[in-house]
C-alpha cells in the first residue's frame, strides 16, 4: 500500500475499502471480460452505499460530496468501471433534487433509498431522440429511438432518459429499467472501462407518463440545476486520481517483489537503482498533488450545493473554475502514472495476466470525453478576464 491511505475515520470509505478489497479479487478477469458486474452491483447495493447520497430526509445518509467522492477514487484503485457506475449513479439523484416537484422527491428519493436503487441516465446531450409523439389521451409520452453512452443501464433499477419535443426542447424524465419498449444492446466495447455497459439503449414507443417527468421544457436553467455537469465532472476526476493511486499500489508492490536490476544499473535489488527511486518519488508527488486538488474541489462542491436553489452564478463559476482545475490535473496525472509505471517495473509486468494496463485504460478512455484543452482555457480565461464559464456540456 502506498501513503494515499483512504480516511478510515470517515464510516462511508471504511465501507467503500471493504468493498474495493472484494472487487480486487477478480478486477483483472472482469475488466477481460466486460459484461455486466452483477455480483459487484449486488454487494454494493447491501452496503448501503447507494442511499448515501440521498438526504436524511427520505431515508438517505445525506452524506458530503466530499465522502462519496472519495468512495469513487477508492473503487477507482482497482475498479473504474465500478467507481464510474456509482459516480454516476448519483447524476440523476441531483436532477430529481433539482427539478422534481416535492411529491417526486418524496417518491422517488423515499422508494430509492428505501429500495437501494441504483440509477442510471440514457440521456446523451450531444444526441437526440427521435419520434417522441404525446400519449393517446394526452397523458405522458411516447418515446422512440435510442441514445449512445448510457452508461450504467445494464445494470440499473431506473434510468433517466431524456428527448426532444416538436420545438426541439429537451425533456427529461424518470422511468424503471424494465418499462415496456426499453431495449439495452449491450454494444458498449470501449477499451477501457469495460463493465460500465456504456453503449445504446433503443426505445420502441416507451411509456413516460406526466407525472415521471422532471420539470418542464421551458424552465429557466438554474446554477443548482446546472451542477450535474460539474458533479460529472467530480465523479471523472476522483476516477482518474483512483486509477493514479491504484497503479502506484500495484506497481511499486510488483517493483518490490518482482523486477530485477536493469544490468547496467550497479545494484543488486530493483529498488535500489536511485533511477526507480527518482520515479517513484516523481510519481508519488504528482499522485498527492492531484489527491489534494481532487479534495479541495469536493470541498468546494460541498460549499456551493448546499445553497441549493439559491445558488448564484458567481458561486457556481467559482466551483467550476476550481473542478475545471482538479479535472484537468487529475487526468493528465492518472496518464502519466498509469503509463510511466511500466518504465520502472520491467517488460515482465506487461502482460495479459498482470492486468496493470487497466488503469492507463480507463483515464484514457475517460479523458478522451472530456479534452484537457478546454479545461486549460476554462482556467486561463478565468485567470485572465476573472470570467466564469457558463454553464454547458462538460463544464
Amino acid at each position: 500500500m502506498t501513503s494515499f491511505g483512504p480516511d478510515l475515520n470517515d464510516p462511508l470509505v471504511a465501507r467503500a475499502v471493504k468493498l474495493r478489497e472484494a472487487f480486487h479479487t477478480d478486477a483483472v478477469a472482469r475488466d477481460k471480460a466486460g459484461g455486466r458486474p452483477t455480483e459487484q452491483i449486488r454487494l454494493l447495493k447491501e452496503s448501503g452505499l447507494l442511499s448515501a447520497g440521498i438526504p436524511a430526509a427520505y431515508g438517505g445518509g445525506g452524506a458530503p460530496w466530499l465522502s462519496l467522492l472519495r468512495v469513487v477514487r477508492e473503487f477507482a484503485r482497482t475498479d473504474g468501471s465500478l467507481a464510474h457506475l456509482f459516480g454516476y449513479h448519483h447524476l440523476p439523484v441531483h436532477t430529481v433534487r433539482a427539478r422534481g416537484t416535492p411529491a417526486q422527491q418524496a417518491r422517488l428519493l423515499g422508494t430509492a433509498a428505501a429500495q437501494q436503487w441504483l440509477w442510471s441516465n440514457s440521456g446523451n446531450a450531444l444526441s437526440k431522440t427521435s419520434g417522441a409523439q404525446r400519449a393517446p389521451g394526452g397523458d405522458g409520452w411516447l418515446l422512440s429511438g435510442f441514445r449512445p453512452f448510457s452508461s450504467g443501464t445494464h445494470v440499473a433499477d431506473v434510468i433517466q432518459v431524456a428527448w426532444e419535443n416538436e420545438l426541439g426542447q429537451r425533456l427529461t424524465g424518470v422511468v424503471p429499467a424494465d418499462r415496456a419498449g426499453i431495449r439495452i444492446e449491450n454494444d458498449w466495447d470501449g477499451i477501457g472501462q469495460r463493465q460500465t455497459g456504456s453503449g445504446t439503449v433503443t426505445f420502441d414507443n416507451v411509456l413516460v407518463r406526466d407525472d415521471e417527468l422532471l420539470g418542464r421544457p421551458d424552465d429557466v436553467l438554474t446554477p443548482f440545476a446546472s451542477l450535474v455537469t460539474l458533479l460529472q465532472q467530480s465523479v471523472l476526476l476522483n476516477v482518474f486520481v483512483g486509477a493514479a493511486q491504484g497503479a502506484l499500489d500495484e506497481g511499486s508492490a510488483y517493483t518490490a517483489s518482482q523486477s530485477r536490476p536493469w544490468i547496467h544499473s550497479g545494484v543488486e535489488r530493483h529498488v535500489d537503482d536511485p533511477w526507480v527511486q527518482r520515479k517513484y518519488g516523481e510519481l508519488a508527488i504528482r499522485t498527492l498533488a492531484a489527491t489534494e486538488l481532487a479534495d479541495q474541489a469536493a470541498r468546494a462542491l460541498d460549499e456551493i450545493y448546499a445553497h441549493g436553489p439559491a445558488l448564484t452564478p458567481e458561486q457556481r463559476g467559482a466551483a467550476a473554475v476550481e473542478i475545471a482545475a482538479a479535472n484537468l490535473y487529475a487526468g493528465e496525472t492518472g496518464l502519466a502514472v498509469s503509463s510511466e509505471i511500466f518504465e520502472v517495473m520491467g517488460a515482465r509486468s506487461a502482460t495479459n495476466a498482470n492486468g496493470f494496463d487497466r488503469f492507463w485504460r480507463n483515464v484514457r478512455t475517460h479523458t478522451l470525453h472530456n479534452p484537457a484543452e478546454y479545461k486549460k482555457r476554462t482556467v486561463g480565461t478565468w485567470l485572465l478576464t476573472g470570467e466564469f464559464p457558463a454553464p454547458a456540456i462538460y463544464r
